[in-house]
Formats: C-alpha cells, structure tokens, sequence
C-alpha cells in the first residue's frame, strides 16, 4: 500500500502542460508548443452578434469606402485565471494578403481574430447548430494560438 500511496497522489495531480481544451489542438508539427503555454483564454460562446458597416471619410480624395463585416462573440470564460469578455472575429475579403495575429487586449478583455471572408458561412453554421468555444494560448517562445471550435459531436 505503501508504494501505490505516491502512485495515486500523482495520477490525482492535475497536468500543468496541457490547457483545457487541448484535445482540439491540431499536431504540432514545427514543435512551436512543447512547453506549456503561458496563458489561455477560453470561452464558452452564448452569444452572439453580425456587423455589417461601411465607412466614407469624407476628407480625403477621393472619397474611399471601406466596408467590414464583424461578427462579436460573447460567453462565459471556462479556463482558470480566464478574464476574456468578448472575442471580435473580423473577416477579410482580401484573401490574397497575410491575416493579422490574434491578439488579447487586457484592458478590455477583448480577444480579436482575423479570418478569411471564406470563412464567414462555416462559422455561423458552426454557431447556428453546436456548441462553439473560442480558445487563445500564448506560449514563452512568442507563439499565439486561437481557435474557433465546437466540442466533440456524434455523427447522425
């Protein structure tokens, strides 16, 4: 009994490496997570609102219009020391051009992630029909992870 004591005291331990959710995480084939990150954010989404805005700045010639199209999610935070209130998921109709980095704003508690305009009907049909998490990892190396994902689904 006395040797399974430590055993047991150990499987009882939560593993520091690995965040909630990770399951989710796709492999790591260029090793830019094997330590264990320093922060997440992880959010259960329970609502949910489209923008769709266009913009002309009459001061300049000539006159640009610039359109968005941001969908701001809201929920509640899951992942311990989590502070996130919102995430701003904004579409890109340039597909061409690099995305911006995901980034966590303390002050407001505002996660912002970019994705292609392509994108736009798989996630509100994720949104529409599962439950969907928003996760955002940072790693000491300057690694940034974020993702959208449901939780796991049976197939029909």
């Amino acid at each position: 009994m006395r040797a399974i004591l430590p055993l047991l005291l150990a499987l009882s331990l939560p593993v520091a490496a690995a965040p909630l959710h990770s399951q989710f995480l796709p492999p790591d084939d260029l090793s830019l997570r094997q330590e264990a990150p320093t922060a997440q954010q992880l959010l259960q989404v329970t609502d949910y609102s489209v923008v769709v805005a266009a913009q002309r700045q009459s001061d300049q010639q000539p006159i640009p219009i610039t359109s968005s199209l941001v969908l701001r999610l809201k929920g509640k935070p899951l992942s311990k020391g989590a502070t996130i209130a919102q995430v701003l998921v904004n579409f890109d109709g340039e597909g061409g051009k690099s995305l911006k980095k995901p980034v966590f704003d303390d002050n407001t508690r505002t996660l912002t992630l970019n994705y292609p305009l392509a994108s736009y009907r798989v996630v509100m049909d994720l949104l529409r029909n599962e439950t969907l998490y928003v996760q955002f990892l940072t790693y000491a190396n300057g690694h940034v992870w974020a993702d959208l994902h449901t939780g796991t689904v049976r197939t029909r």
